[in-house]
C-alpha cells in the first residue's frame, strides 16, 4: 500500500511541475503583448518621444519632469543601466513599449528614446484584474491535478467496490468469494487476506458439518450396541455371560473416548488462538524413538524402517505436535501396510521434509487431497472400518500451523507416501 501512495505522491509532484511550466509559458505568452493593454500609457509616451527630439540632450531630464509635474503625470528618464530585468532590454532596443510590473503593485510602461538611447518611464496605478484566461489558466491547473487523483483513486474505488459486492455475497451464505482484482491492485493485498480468510470459514463450516455427521454416527451406533448390551446384561443368568457383555460395553466406552480425544484434539488445531511452543530439537533421536514406540504394538511381521539424515540435530519445530503428526502418519501406514513401513527425515537448510512410506494398496490420485479431509475415511478393499477419519486432517492441521503442507503421493514401494514439509521460522 505505501508503494501506491508514493506513485500517487510522485504523479502529483510531476503534474503539478509540468501544469505550472504549461502555465507559466502560456502567461508569459499572453503577458509578452501586454503593451497593447496599456495603450494610452505607450500613446503618452509616444507623443513625449517625438516633443523630445527638439529638446537638447541635457536638458531631456528636467523637460521630462516638467511634463510629469505639469500634467500630474508619474514619468521619468531613466538610463539603460537602471532598468531591472535585462530580459526585457531586447524588447527596448526594438523599439516596442514595455509593460513591468513593480514592486509596489504598481506597473511601469517603458519606451525607448529613439535619440540617445535612455527609457522613458510612465508609472500608473495597476488595476488590472484577472482577465478570462488567467481564470481558465487556473481552472486548467486545478482540473489537471483533479484528474490525476481521479485517474489513481478510480481502479481502487472499483475494485472495493467489488470486494464489497463478494464480501457481501459470502455473508448471505453463498460461500464462494471470488472478486476479480487484478494482482497489480492497491487493494489486492486486502482481497487476499479476505479470501484466505473466507476458505478458513468454509473450511471450518466443513469441518463442523462432518464434525455434526460423524456424531450421529460415532456415537449414536456405540450407544445403541451400549444399550444393546445392557439389555443382554439384565437378562444374564450365567456370570461368564454378565462379563462377557460388561467387556463388550468396556470396549464400547473405551472407542466412545477414543472418539472424544481425538475430536477434542483436532478441534484445538481448529482454533485460531493455538500457539506453537517453537524450539530446536535432535530429530536424529527424537524420530526413530518415535519409531520405536509405535513399532512396539504392530504386527510382528511389520517391518518398519527409520531413516534420519545426520544433520537434523536442531530442527525449529514445536515437537509435542510434530510428535503426534509422526504418530498419526505411523498407525495410518500399519493400518494399510503389508509387509513393510519406511520412516524417512531430511534436511536442506532451513527445509524439513518427514516422510511415510508403505507397500499397502496405495491412494488413488482423484483421493490425494479428499484423504486429509476431516472424518474422511477411504477404508480398505473389504470395507472395515479403520479409525474416525480424524488423524490425517490432524497432520495436516499441525503442518499447516508450522507454515508448511502435507500431501499424499505414490511410493517407492508400491504404496502411499506421506509427505509433511515445513520451513523454519
Amino acid at each position: 500500500m505505501a508503494r501506491h501512495f508514493l506513485t500517487l505522491y510522485l504523479s502529483i509532484v510531476i503534474t503539478l511541475a509540468a501544469v505550472s511550466w504549461g502555465q507559466e509559458r502560456l502567461w508569459q505568452a499572453y503577458a509578452g503583448g501586454a503593451h497593447t493593454g496599456a495603450i494610452p500609457q505607450a500613446a503618452a509616451l509616444a507623443i513625449l518621444d517625438s516633443q523630445l527630439a527638439d529638446v537638447p540632450s541635457e536638458r531631456r531630464v528636467a523637460f521630462v519632469a516638467d511634463v510629469a509635474r505639469t500634467s500630474g503625470l508619474d514619468l521619468e528618464l531613466l538610463e539603460p543601466q537602471d532598468i531591472a530585468g535585462t530580459g526585457e532590454i531586447p524588447a527596448l532596443a526594438d523599439g516596442r513599449p514595455v509593460l513591468m510590473d513593480g514592486a509596489d503593485g504598481r506597473a511601469w510602461v517603458l519606451q525607448r528614446v529613439g535619440q540617445d538611447g535612455r527609457v522613458l518611464a510612465f508609472r500608473f496605478e495597476n488595476e488590472s484584474q484577472r482577465g478570462a484566461l488567467d481564470w481558465l489558466l487556473a481552472f486548467v491547473f486545478y482540473a489537471a491535478i483533479a484528474l490525476v487523483v481521479m485517474v489513481w483513486l478510480w481502479p481502487m474505488t472499483r475494485d472495493l467496490r467489488r470486494l464489497e459486492y463478494s464480501t457481501v455475497r459470502f455473508g448471505d451464505r453463498n460461500w464462494s468469494f471470488d472478486p476479480e482484482i487484478a494482482p497489480r491492485s492497491p487493494v489486492y493485498p486486502l482481497a487476499a487476506a479476505f479470501r484466505r480468510m473466507a476458505a478458513r470459514i468454509e473450511g471450518l463450516i466443513g469441518s463442523h458439518k462432518d464434525l455434526s455427521n460423524a456424531l450421529s454416527h460415532e456415537i449414536k451406533t456405540p450407544l445403541a450396541r451400549m444399550r444393546f448390551e445392557i439389555e443382554l446384561a439384565r437378562v444374564a443368568t450365567e456370570r461368564e455371560a454378565l462379563l462377557r457383555h460388561l467387556d463388550h460395553l468396556n470396549l464400547d466406552v473405551t472407542e466412545l473416548n477414543a472418539f472424544v480425544t481425538a475430536t477434542l484434539e483436532y478441534a484445538v488445531l481448529e482454533r485460531a488462538e493455538v500457539a506453537l511452543n517453537v524450539a530446536p530439537h535432535d530429530f536424529t533421536a527424537i524420530v526413530p524413538a518415535v519409531t520405536e514406540s509405535v513399532k512396539r504394538g504392530t504386527r510382528p511381521e511389520l517391518t518398519i524402517q527409520c531413516e534420519v539424515s545426520a544433520d537434523a540435530q536442531a530442527v525449529v519445530c514445536d515437537v509435542h505436535l510434530i510428535e503426534t503428526a509422526l504418530r498419526n502418519l505411523l498407525y495410518n501406514a500399519i493400518r494399510h501396510a503389508h509387509q513393510q513401513v519406511r520412516v524417512t527425515f531430511e534436511r536442506d537448510g532451513r527445509q524439513y521434509r518427514l516422510c511415510v512410506d508403505d507397500d499397502g494398496p496405495g491412494i488413488p490420485e482423484a483421493d490425494r487431497e479428499r484423504v486429509f479431509g476431516s472424518f474422511v475415511q477411504l477404508g480398505r478393499p473389504t470395507g472395515e472400518k479403520t479409525g474416525f477419519g480424524l488423524g490425517l486432517a490432524i497432520v495436516k492441521r499441525i503442518v499447516e500451523w508450522h507454515g508448511g503442507s502435507a500431501h499424499v503421493e505414490r511410493s517407492a514401494l508400491g504404496g502411499a507416501r506421506f509427505v509433511a514439509e515445513w520451513r523454519s521460522q
